[in-house]
């Protein structure tokens, strides 16, 4: 890094800042907007373009943003070591721009659905409008409405048994779709150069407005805050916009404006001039290795590639094996999976323990709490990361999405989260500092408590909701709302203290380790949750459910579970509290 940091800063200030804060807000809400509205589509886009049966579409989501959150923990270290913090944006806004416009371009034709009944091959027609409109299978001239039971037999309409069986039972049939491969490895293509991209440009953007300001700054804090701002805004145009040209003009359109918008994030920084010629240098003194840094990154894309095709797999295998127990179930986990269950559950052992041992009262205190913090974390972001697939799929085949004449697509209702932020998050800061005032503050486990509590409830509320739905067992798109509403407030309690308590309750020379098992919990909460979203799987021919109430069933059945999961997380993390608290030893 260069001396940046230390300058007092700009004399040109934006509402009281430095300037290129301006730049970076809007550099980060485009990225924001071409990522956000990339997720808003993925899971819709895996099941209905490519027809993967909805376990194996929500192991290579959880696969697909595990890797986006474990990334940038590679991409720092060389931005720190080597590249610089600017260099890196550049190059990961170059690399996820490849991605997106790849992802549109490359997906081919909807893959072709088809049924296996008794070890003979039938095609299915899929007719999406009007009083007709569902799934066939097609024999000769022939075509027979498949109809979903609760017992996981199919009947087929119309068939008296000469051409095709009338009624199948579950073990007799397999849906599945021929799919082109050469689409499919460009997919997971796609996917990776989005991975690696993201690891650069995420963790080191965030760096670069750290550098904007000196040592002891009091506009830090809320230098962030503007910032992070950048993030819904770019979240919320996109996640309205996106869903809504993929309905209308299809998929590809929709992952082309992401891409659109990930290349005005590339020009807005890489055309900056002067504004940031202080900011974000290699470190001084360096070795030039950029191009090592670009060849192995230009590697890791089909490295990532292999690790999505592998949880592709591997998906139906792991379910299959599920009631066989824990060690089973994570011994046929793909090769992402084993991997951070091993590295996770060593470090959430290991440090304790090794924290008893090694380290002075206080410091060893202060090490476990920060561990114990790190646990719970990922269960609420477990539950909380449902949005881009389970509560996705619920909102496209279980859910009443219409607003008076307007059908609102349901990559759309993501949008809900970050608009209960932006309304929220300056009611929740002047909450904390008016409780803080009268020293009734929550300390930081009771807020992660109620955060617990509060995105455990929004499940149970969706739950509820449910014994409203219509006779299409269509949910009223009300308790969907709300449950992302819940959701959104235990957001707001748990995520901006976590990183921020992590660093303070880590010994110092430990920070940067401590950070890395945060970040770790997070890609691991993102892989626990495609796990989740695997058990609310239910039967669908070309992403259309055989059977609404036996897919409604499901994924209330799953929602109840988790939902009863997080608030027993938060009865015991109330019951640790004091104990915590005084682990802490003073710090807030």
């Amino acid at each position: 890094m260069t001396d940046a940091a230390a300058k007092p800063s700009a004399d040109k200030q934006w509402f009281g800042h430095p300037r290129p804060l301006a730049l970076l807000f809007t550099t980060e809400m485009w990225e924001r907007f071409g990522y956000y509205g990339m997720r808003a589509l993925l899971i819709l886009y895996l099941v209905q373009h490519f027809v993967f049966a909805d376990r194996v579409a929500n192991g290579l989501y959880g696969a697909f943003t595990s890797l986006v959150y474990l990334t940038p923990l590679i991409g720092g270290l060389i931005a720190d070591q080597y590249f610089g913090s600017k260099k890196a944006v550049k190059f990961g806004a170059i690399l996820m721009s490849a991605g997106y416009l790849l992802l549109a371009f490359s997906g081919g034709e909807m893959s072709k659905p088809y049924v296996m009944i008794d070890d003979a091959r039938y095609e299915v027609a899929i007719d999406r409008d009007g009083d007709d409109a569902g799934q066939y299978v097609v024999a000769g001239e022939n075509k027979y409405r498949i109809s979903g039971n609760e017992d996981g037999s199919i009947t087929l309409n119309g068939s008296d048994g000469s051409t095709v069986p009338a009624n199948v039972p579950a073990a007799n049939y397999k849906f599945d779709a021929e799919r082109n491969p050469v689409s499919v490895m460009l997919l997971f293509i796609s996917l990776g150069l989005i991975i690696v991209g993201n690891g650069y440009f995420k963790p080191n953007i965030s760096t670069i407005v750290g550098t904007l300001y000196p040592e002891g700054d009091n506009r830090r804090d809320a230098g962030f805050t503007i910032f992070y701002m950048g993030i819904n805004l770019g979240s919320i145009i996109s996640q309205f916009l996106a869903p809504l040209i993929a309905v209308k003009y299809g998929y590809q359109w929709g992952f082309a404006l992401a891409g659109f918008g990930m290349l005005l994030a590339w020009a807005r920084f890489q055309f900056a001039g002067d504004l940031i010629k202080d900011y974000g240098n290699p470190p001084e003194g360096g070795k030039n290795r950029d191009f090592i840094i670009i060849i192995g990154s230009l590697v890791a894309v089909p490295i990532a590639w292999f690790l999505l095709n592998n949880a592709m797999e591997t998906a139906s295998v792991a379910h299959e094996v599920a009631a066989t127990g824990i060690v089973g179930y994570i011994a046929s986990q793909p090769l992402l999976g084993q991997v951070m269950f091993f590295v996770y559950v060593i470090a959430m052992i290991g440090i304790p323990v090794w924290a008893v041992f090694s380290l002075k009262s206080v410091e060893r205190d202060r090490m476990i709490v920060a561990v114990v913090l790190t646990f719970f974390s990922v269960v609420f972001w477990t539950l909380f990361e449902q949005a881009g697939s389970s509560l996705t799929l619920f909102a496209e085949r279980n859910t009443d999405r219409y607003i008076g004449s307007y059908l609102m697509p349901a990559g759309q209702v993501q949008i809900f989260n970050p608009l209960f932020i932006v309304i929220f998050a300056p009611i929740f800061s002047v909450l904390w500092v008016q409780l803080a005032k009268r020293g009734l503050e929550p300390s930081v486990p009771l807020k992660f408590a109620i955060g617990l509590f509060l995105v455990g409830f929004g499940f149970l509320a969706l739950v509820f909701g449910a014994k409203f739905h219509d006779a299409n067992f269509a949910v009223p798109l009300f308790w969907l709302a709300f449950a992302y509403f819940l959701h959104s407030m235990g957001e707001l309690c748990l995520s901006p203290v976590g990183l921020s308590m992590i660093t303070k309750l880590s010994i110092p020379k430990l920070v940067g380790m401590m950070m890395g098992v945060w970040f770790l919990s997070s890609a691991f909460a993102q892989y626990i949750g495609g796990i989740i979203a695997q058990f609310a799987s239910t039967e669908t021919v070309g992403g259309e459910v055989l059977n609404a109430q036996v897919s409604l069933d499901t994924y209330l059945g799953v929602f109840q579970t988790i939902g009863y999961a997080g608030i027993i997380s938060g009865v015991v993390l109330l019951v640790l509290w004091p104990l915590l608290k005084k682990g802490m030893h003073g710090v807030n």
